[in-house]
């Protein structure tokens, strides 16, 4: 029996791939020889990205605009992406936001824009991928969280995102795994430019992006977490159900 498998001439599907993780995972991806179907609203970061790496790599890459909070975008990505390569082998559902921190003073609109990236919008792709997953016996990832596993008193609405984006990733995995595996990686902070903002109109609210906040070797790399997506990926005949990827002295801030 053959363990693990190639990618190459796999079709991937990564979202909020226009920087940080979703670019490193696009770029890993494509250097393991995939085709690449990279999603986010930045057409400009996609159509530059795309470019680079169909130059680097011999593999084709697709940029398609996409706001995942849009059912019938996220529909027409997931198509796009098996009429242009015939199907589909793996979902990276990796989009998300973190807006405002305190729930006491959080804006309605802070609340409902992470509940609709960070929940609905990967429950839209599931929907759309599952299909032609099952079919190629592929591999859906969800990028999770630390935040997702611990009580945490900074901004719970988003770790609440991350425990729902955890317990569907591993119900799904209970609905399908005869088909398909489903794998939830979960990185304590990752040195990228994500940040946390806040919609409402008065608010001042705003945290530096964590590529300024943590110095190289302070904090997860988006490559490592690219990797961890690609170990994902080629398991078989097994999977990875959970990955978690912390900085070596993360446990140590829970003691006490």
């Amino acid at each position: 029996m053959d363990i693990g498998q190639s990618l190459n001439d796999k079709t991937a599907v990564v979202t909020g791939a226009s920087a940080g993780i979703g670019a490193a995972t696009a770029t890993t991806l494509a250097r393991e020889g995939a085709n690449v179907v990279i999603a986010a609203r930045r057409e400009g970061r996609l159509e530059s990205l795309a470019s680079d790496l169909e130059a680097a790599h011999d593999v084709e890459v697709a940029p398609v605009p996409t706001d995942v909070t849009d059912e019938a975008a996220v529909a027409a990505l997931v198509n796009a992406a098996v009429e242009r390569f015939g199907g589909l082998d793996v979902l990276v559902n990796n989009a998300g936001v973190a807006r405002g921190s305190d729930v006491a003073e959080m804006a309605t609109a802070d609340y409902r824009t992470m509940m609709s990236v960070n929940c609905d919008g990967m429950f839209y792709a599931t929907r759309e991928a599952l299909p032609h997953l099952r079919e190629s016996g592929g591999t859906l990832v969800f990028i999770g969280s630390f935040a997702g596993q611990y009580p945490r008193p900074f901004n719970p609405v988003y770790a609440a995102t991350k425990w729902w984006t955890r317990g569907f990733a591993k119900s799904v995995s209970a609905q399908v795994g005869d088909d398909c595996a489903v794998t939830v990686i979960n990185p304590a902070a990752v040195r990228t430019e994500f940040t946390v903002e806040s919609e409402a109109d008065d608010a001042e609210f705003a945290t530096e992006p964590f590529e300024e906040q943590f110095a190289p070797g302070e904090a997860i790399e988006p490559e490592e977490v690219a990797a961890a997506v690609v170990f994902a990926a080629t398991q078989s005949p097994s999977m990875v159900s959970e990955l978690d990827l912390y900085d070596r002295d993360k446990l140590t801030l829970l003691d006490g």
